[in-house]
């Protein structure tokens, strides 16, 4: 069925003031309240968009290759730019709201509206276009039971999510209380530095190490390099890049959980000395805060280029709790880590889910 059959545009403007909330639409297919600062704006020309209304903008598609459409299911009437189409349906035993938006969010909806587009600078696509999309619909029952499935693995993902966010306020919440503690430890008394060098060349697996305190394979071609002077790097080992300056106030540091690596002979490779006082994973977890990105820029030195030396990090003091502590905390962290990882995962599946969905929807159809 053509989508002229089955949505009618809504154009109610503001006048009266009557809604204050105004909100905009992204390339994700999602609503948001605007940034903008409206004090002294006048949205009296502004369109109300209602609940389980679509709002959709047609005149950026080619820009972000992404059609800008939602379904508005947070504020019972908000106001948004004139400029985007407002529209809802017109009967809903025909086809459900939530059914439309599936469509709207496959890719090869995207695709099929950058295709529509008109020659102009911002690559517009006429009202008129865009309702003859041709939409499948099987029996409002069906609509409702791929609904369903989509919802389930949102709602998955979204409960992994709150899950992360728990989480996440252990894992921080416990460091800040550490971090209040009068009993502190240098840990250059724990810690030493390491300085084996690639002389026979047995490791070319260049590495990095980024402000997200983590190493990465470098891209640095390697053709004409000469890595003999590089220092090495092993599993459970440190390394930390000592400049500051420039670096997003932040302090590139990291622990190696993978391969053998060689990293520049700039770096400051060390270890710990004692893994049964401090593990290498929780003194990670003291580096990763924000904290500590400060204190190491407050106590970098130099003229062009400020730097965080090995005697600064040796002058650290940090609280060094009982080593079952320390396990514990770093497995909290672990299974964080883990949450992260199967959330990035369910999230990569839903949008692929929807274009799954409607060839299904498009196949029982067409054998029907």
């Amino acid at each position: 069925m053509l989508l002229k059959n089955i949505i009618r545009p809504i154009n109610i403007r503001n006048k009266k003031l009557e809604v204050k909330t105004v909100i905009g639409l992204s390339s994700l297919k999602k609503f948001r309240k605007t940034t903008a600062n409206i004090d002294s704006s006048d949205i009296s020309n502004y369109k109300i968009i209602k609940k389980g209304q679509f709002g959709c903008d047609l005149l950026n598609t080619i820009r972000t290759d992404r059609f800008a459409v939602a379904l508005q299911e947070d504020y019972d009437m908000a106001a948004i730019s004139p400029a985007y189409h407002v529209f809802d349906i017109i009967d809903g035993s025909v086809i459900f709201p939530k059914y439309l938006m599936l469509w709207f969010t496959r890719s090869e909806c995207d695709r099929r509206l950058l295709f529509m587009t008109d020659s102009s600078v911002r690559g517009e696509v006429e009202w008129e276009r865009f309702c003859e999309l041709e939409i499948p619909l099987p029996a409002i029952d069906e609509q409702k039971k791929f609904v369903s499935v989509y919802d389930e693995l949102f709602n998955n993902q979204k409960c992994c999510e709150k899950n992360i966010v728990n989480l996440q306020l252990i894992c921080d919440s416990f460091m800040e209380d550490l971090a209040k503690k009068k009993d502190l430890k240098i840990l250059g008394d724990y810690i030493q530095q390491l300085d084996e060098r690639n002389s026979e060349l047995k490791i070319r697996n260049l590495l990095g190490i980024s402000i997200n305190k983590k190493f990465f394979p470098s891209n640095t071609n390697q053709t004409d390099l000469d890595v003999r002077g590089c220092k090495i790097v092993r599993p459970g080992q440190f390394g930390f890049v000592t400049v500051t300056s420039r670096n997003g106030e932040k302090i590139s540091i990291g622990l190696l959980d993978g391969d053998a690596g060689i990293v520049s002979s700039t770096y400051v490779v060390f270890n710990i000395l004692e893994e049964e006082k401090l593990l290498p994973e929780f003194l990670l977890l003291w580096f990763k805060r924000l904290e500590f990105d400060r204190y190491a820029r407050f106590y970098s030195w130099g003229s062009a280029r400020e730097t965080f030396n090995w005697e600064d990090m040796c002058s650290i003091k940090l609280p060094i709790p009982d080593i079952k502590v320390q396990r514990s905390i770093v497995a909290i962290h672990h299974a964080l880590e883990s949450r992260k990882r199967i959330n990035e995962d369910l999230k990569n599946m839903i949008t692929p889910l929807c274009s799954i969905l409607m060839k299904g929807v498009v196949n029982n159809l067409a054998i029907n």
